[in-house]
């Protein structure tokens, strides 16, 4: 069974940076695209990044410029780094994992926004 374990979640203050982890039980290469979402309470899940198996990434608009998608191979992980936060971007944040036609969701990691 896959498993997807994010960590690196907590409190930052508006405009500070935080750098999520995700780490896949198997190869991150043999996902066909790895990524991240997001949900607000009471909001429907957002896509915020995504990295397709050949290294392309991708952004929701509302993060381009500002957060970057990377990944590790060799430690079978994948990083959210989120910049110049705003205070709405405060949501659990989910890795997702795409195999064909099968996915695959870590338990999460809560951003929390702090004054």
């Amino acid at each position: 069974q896959v498993q997807l374990v994010e960590s690196g979640g907590g409190l930052v203050q508006a405009g500070g940076s935080l750098r999520l982890s995700c780490v896949a039980s198997e190869s991150i290469g043999s996902f066909n695209s790895m990524g991240w979402y997001r949900q607000r309470p009471g909001e429907q899940r957002e896509l915020v990044a995504g990295i397709r198996a050949g290294g392309c990434t991708n952004y929701g608009d509302s993060v381009k410029g500002r957060f970057t998608a990377s990944r590790d191979h060799d430690k079978n992980t994948v990083y959210l780094e989120l910049n110049s936060l705003k205070s709405e971007e405060a949501a659990g944040y989910s890795c997702y994992g795409r195999r064909g036609a099968d996915g695959f969701w870590g338990q999460g990691t809560q951003v929390t926004g702090s004054s």
